[in-house]
């Protein structure tokens, strides 16, 4: 395989796995190559500025994860949102060339069908049926003044604990013993 390099991979098309969508739902596509603020800044246009109910965002491979940090950052900034995920495979297609083809014959290809594992998560304003599988409800909005101890509201950080007694800095006593490089024993005291 050193003499191959990949020339183009394609996804399979698969529908979503969402029931009753409206047809005009958007649909954002996360790639390996996709920059999160660029993701983020459509997809809250969309549900703020146009008024959407219902976003999905989708990724397979590598871009898993960061489909899974696009909705949650999406939660955390709109709030009150319902939440279905579904996990299944898709089949990914590699072509593959040969750098160093024979003299005289015709350019070697391969073609690797990979299964690899997608999401796909559906985000509504609306309520959504709680009994389906993957159904996340919304988390729990704290009021102004509400004591926010158990679980920190939202935008909001924990306070820090006091520090340990055993954590605030220290005057430490030093003994040097004797040593050909010495002169003796010598005493002194040290901040860390």
């Amino acid at each position: 395989m050193e003499n191959f390099r990949k020339v183009r991979t394609s996804e399979e098309e698969m529908p979503l796995p969402f029931p009753d969508l409206p047809p005009d739902v958007v649909e954002m596509k996360v790639k390996e190559g996709s920059k999160i603020r660029n993701l983020m800044n459509f997809a809250m246009a969309q549900m703020e500025l146009k008024g959407r109910r219902q976003i999905v965002f989708s990724g397979c491979g590598r871009a898993v994860t960061k489909t899974i940090t696009c909705v949650e950052i999406m939660k955390r900034k709109l709030g009150g949102l319902h939440q279905v995920t579904k996990v299944r495979y898709k089949t990914v297609l590699e072509v593959w060339e040969n750098q160093d083809p024979l003299p005289d014959g015709p350019a070697q290809k391969l073609t690797v069908h990979k299964n690899v594992p997608s999401i796909c998560i559906l985000l509504s304003r609306d309520p959504l049926d709680p009994n389906q599988t993957g159904y996340q409800p919304p988390e729990p909005q704290h009021e102004a003044g509400e004591d926010t101890s158990g679980s920190p509201a939202k935008g909001l950080k924990r306070p820090l604990p006091p520090p340990c007694e055993e954590l605030l800095p220290k005057k430490l006593q030093v003994q040097v013993s004797d040593s050909p490089r010495g002169s003796g024993t010598t005493a002194g005291q040290l901040d860390h």
